[in-house]
């Protein structure tokens, strides 16, 4: 799951913090004064529990080399999902009769020399020092970039005219670079503040105005978050982007030639010579009265990009629907099996093993495979189960697959995805997030109900993570989906699913001792994957496809439409 996925909550932070826990390592599991214990739980009496960890440990091995997107590791793993997949009783659904789809790409490595960002204001330069105060990103449609142009503050690059909001309105960005800070109003609901404060939709909205650059404006709230000590350092990692049929990169805005990004510490040489600061700026932000502006003199900006095609795939299986009617139509199961590979060192280990993120989501996904194959009675719909690629790179192997299916893509019913549930405490609840938007909720339920366990809302729902994992390629698509997750109600007073995730988040989430040596209750996640198998049987029995709720946002945005996935001209499957 990428870093936005999953943010801290303050509460559970200042919990987490008082707990005063040790960094992990390899050798030994993490002491955490009762919230995750020091050794790992014993082996389970239930076979499906024992199963999932078995998984767990293959696709966690050092072998693997953390499964990065491209990799020869991550290969490796699909060839044991793919093997997984077979035993299963399962048939390949990929491309042309094979377990794997595939998922072109283009890797972009930016270099530090030649890289720019100057501030030309009042007969002075202002140079930004590349990594410590500003870092460039990709251009994936030429190897050198630059960029001399005036420059217009736009707030937060909010559009949203139906909810009286437009940071735009009355600018004039054509040739000009746009600085925003992240975020959205946070007057806004949590579903729109979440959507409207994607980069995704920030970059598209502002390379329609004609800008040829934007730099990304770090404030105090984003060093809270994932401090720029920690981001730059791994600046030299690729970035990944869809190719089309034509070889060019998809969502890459060619007309953008420079975005880069500029530190907290740095953001106040950005606005020089104006009446306000950054720490001003962001004041005006949170009390809902943030404007943008002109800013006098010019912003040099350049970056320097090698940019190569790569390949990688999807792994898929298909078990077929019983009812020869429905069995045109699929529910898809999603997991993303790929990680962020080999990164620097941390007490002595450089492989990020990615065991809670997100091997056992695959875990689970392949356990739910085998209880739906083994049932007494098939679903009457069809079941895909995919094991995705590209998730940590922004969601590439679902967006691909969402788009251009292996299926025809009518016959795409609804999405139940499962990344990085975090499994270190025992719980007595499933968490299902994004119910609330379609009919998927009572069925959630029900199933719930069926396997004995209760169903809690969304935990952090500020934090709006339906739109920040795989299910949002699906919901794009206009397909109803639902993200299943890890408990958070606790069985015993001793250990608190919430701190336990917090825990994890601070200290192991993309590094190294994310590994299989944490204490993983498998008991939860054998019954995280019966009822995701119930979800999806009772999804396949229903006469009718689940819909989306009468005016839900999703549904009046993406419901009705059919959107493609390459530029315009390039053809769509």
């Amino acid at each position: 799951m990428p870093f936005t996925a999953r943010r801290l909550a303050p509460a559970l932070l200042a919990v987490a913090l008082t707990v005063a826990l040790p960094a992990c390592s390899r050798d030994t599991a993490p002491a955490t004064s009762g919230q995750i214990p020091a050794a790992s739980a014993p082996r389970s009496t239930d076979p499906a529990a024992n199963r999932i960890e078995d998984d767990v440990r293959a696709l966690a091995d050092d072998r693997m080399q953390g499964r990065e997107t491209g990799t020869p590791g991550f290969d490796l793993a699909a060839d044991h999902v793919a093997a997984r997949f077979a035993a299963i009783g399962l048939v390949p659904g990929g491309d042309d009769g094979t377990w794997f789809q595939r998922v072109p790409l283009l890797r972009g490595t930016i270099a530090a020399e030649g890289a720019r960002l100057e501030v030309h204001r009042n007969g002075e330069v202002i140079a930004l020092a590349f990594q410590h105060e500003f870092l460039p990103m990709a251009n994936f449609n030429a190897p050198l970039a630059e960029v001399d142009a005036p420059a217009v503050f736009v707030g937060q690059a909010v559009h949203a005219p139906e909810l009286g909001h437009d940071d735009l309105a009355g600018l004039d960005l054509r040739g000009k670079v746009a600085m925003m800070f992240g975020g959205a109003p946070a007057g806004f609901d949590d579903t729109r503040r979440a959507f409207h404060g994607s980069l995704h939709e920030k970059l598209r909205g502002i390379a329609e105005r004609g800008a040829v650059g934007v730099v990304l404006v770090g404030t105090a709230d984003d060093e809270v978050r994932l401090p720029w000590a920690r981001s730059a350092a791994g600046w030299e990692k690729p970035a990944l982007r869809l190719r089309d049929d034509d070889g060019r990169g998809i969502d890459t805005w060619p007309g953008l030639k420079v975005v880069a990004r500029v530190s907290a510490a740095a953001a106040d040489a950005l606005f020089a010579g104006h009446d306000r600061s950054a720490a001003q700026l962001l004041a005006d932000a949170r009390a809902g009265s943030l404007r943008g502006f002109d800013l006098p003199g010019t912003l040099s900006l350049a970056v320097r990009t090698r940019v190569e095609p790569l390949q990688s795939r999807n792994v898929v299986g298909l078990l077929r629907g019983a009812d020869p009617v429905l069995a045109g139509e699929y529910v898809v199961h999603t997991a993303h099996l790929d990680h962020i590979g080999i990164g620097a060192e941390v007490d002595g280990d450089t492989i990020h093993n990615g065991a809670i993120d997100n091997a056992l989501g695959v875990a689970v996904m392949l356990e739910a495979a085998r209880e739906l194959h083994a049932g007494e009675s098939a679903p009457r719909r069809s079941q895909l189960f995919v094991a995705l690629t590209g998730e940590e790179q922004g969601l590439l192997g679902s967006q691909w697959f969402a788009q251009r299916p292996t299926v025809p893509r009518a016959g795409l019913v609804a999405n139940i995805n499962i990344d990085m549930p975090v499994l270190t405490a025992p719980s007595r609840d499933v968490v299902s997030i994004g119910v609330e938007h379609s009919s998927l909720k009572a069925v959630v339920d029900a199933a719930a109900a069926e396997i004995g366990v209760t169903v809690s809302p969304d935990p952090f729902p500020e934090e709006a993570v339906f739109v920040r994992s795989d299910q949002f390629s699906f919901v794009r698509a206009g397909i109803p989906a639902v993200y299943l997750d890890g408990g958070v109600e606790p069985v015993d007073t001793t250990r608190d699913p919430r701190v336990s995730s917090t825990w994890f988040m601070r200290n192991c989430y993309h590094r190294p001792c994310d590994d299989a040596t944490l204490p993983i209750h498998y008991d939860d996640a054998a019954r995280l994957a019966r009822v995701s198998a119930r979800i999806a049987w009772q999804i396949g029995a229903d006469d009718a496809r689940p819909r989306w709720n009468d005016g839900d946002f999703f549904g009046g945005r993406f419901g009705g439409t059919t959107p493609q996935l390459a530029a315009p001209g390039a053809p769509a499957r």
